[in-house]
């Protein structure tokens, strides 16, 4: 059968070099448009349907990118119905929604848990229908997935925390960092975690307190903060936060406290909000992940297997079939050649009129 990828426009640099580290047999396809629709009981397995779980709304990725993309690539693929569901960081309603999609048949499940643990149990399930599972950005702790496609995200860690501790070699003797990790029930922020404390734990900064938040909340991250503010007044020197939602949260929680100046916050997931925060300097990098070739792929091995074709992928996780990304450091100095030379945003998307100011300083344009 043809290699689709073949037949699809050339990719901006960094996405082309992402993409080319993932290895699978594609199905060839037409170009017909796929269907969005609600899961119905009562059907088996079909090999037009996918399910696509993802876990919530907090992270704003998840509804501006990947679910776009992965079902534009699916309707570049064939004529298939993909059934879409966010669990809104609620793991019984995902397996809910799990459970919804095998009744309404369909033949393969895209999913990113909600809580790793609890989702064993929508794979048993799946298994026992025969429908191969595809753990997606985040690797479900057990039970015979088909495919595991993610970033290195140990790697996520360790560049956040790389860009930390540089930032803060002239930090004031006796002052300290908090840590606003991810959370708990995401086997992700676990791996971002161990990267960061990595570098930190060798660097000579006294970590002050941390926080695992429950379910990527940035109010909860502010809330946090801000009592941790009070407790450490002109202590703080910088905030580890593990996505750009978080930052967010400790961003505000310091502007409401008079923090001035701020101290230095990392982020991951290249947010609009985010890019524009380091452009104003509340905010020093996030971490850019190409979700284009992940996104991509996933549908790719989808429709593979909706067929009962082989894959093939570049390691092997637990015995899963994985590709794993590469994640890329992205700060004031590099804007223009990471998120906006891959049209992951646009010039016009970060200098609107409050940034124009900020765009021509930094050189953006």
């Amino acid at each position: 059968m043809p290699d689709t990828r073949r037949r699809q426009p050339r990719r901006p640099a960094s996405l082309r070099r992402a993409a080319a580290a993932a290895s699978v047999v594609l199905l060839a396809a037409g170009a017909l448009a796929a269907c969005t629709g609600s899961p119905a009981p009562g059907a088996s397995p079909r090999d037009d349907t996918i399910a696509l779980l993802l876990p919530d709304a907090n992270t704003a990725r998840y509804e501006t990118f990947d679910r776009p993309l992965f079902e534009a690539r699916v309707a570049e693929l064939g004529d298939y119905d993909v059934l879409y569901a966010n669990a809104d960081q609620d793991a019984a309603k995902q397996q809910q929604q799990a459970e919804s999609a095998l009744a309404a048949g369909a033949g393969v499940l895209v999913i990113s848990a909600v809580d790793a643990n609890a989702a064993v149990s929508i794979v048993t399930a799946a298994n026992a229908k025969g429908v191969p599972v595809i753990s997606y950005d985040r690797l479900i702790a057990g039970g015979d997935l088909a495919y595991y496609v993610s970033f290195d995200n140990e790697k996520v860690g360790v560049l956040q925390a790389t860009a930390f501790v540089d930032a803060l070699r002239d930090a004031d003797e006796g002052s300290g960092i908090l840590m606003v990790n991810g959370s708990p029930t995401d086997s992700n922020a676990a791996s971002f975690k161990a990267g960061a404390h990595g570098v930190i734990d060798d660097s000579g900064l006294r970590v002050l307190a941390e926080y695992d938040t429950p379910g990527w909340n940035p109010e909860k991250a502010q809330e946090w903060v801000a009592g941790q503010i009070v407790q450490h007044r002109g202590s703080v020197a910088g905030v580890y936060a593990a996505n750009d939602a978080t930052a967010g949260g400790a961003i505000a929680a310091l502007r409401a406290a008079n923090v001035d100046p701020l101290p230095i916050v990392t982020g991951q997931d290249a947010e609009l909000s985010a890019i524009q925060r380091i452009l104003t300097g509340d905010q020093h990098m996030t971490v850019y992940k190409a979700i284009k070739p992940q996104a991509e792929l996933a549908a790719e091995v989808a429709v593979a297997l909706l067929h009962g074709e082989e894959v093939t992928a570049p390691l092997q996780i637990d015995g899963t079939p994985a590709t794993l990304l590469e994640p890329v450091a992205v700060t004031i100095d590099n804007i223009m050649q990471t998120v906006v030379a891959d049209d992951f945003w646009s010039v016009d998307d970060i200098c609107t009129p409050a940034y124009a100011d900020a765009c021509e300083a930094a050189g953006i344009g």
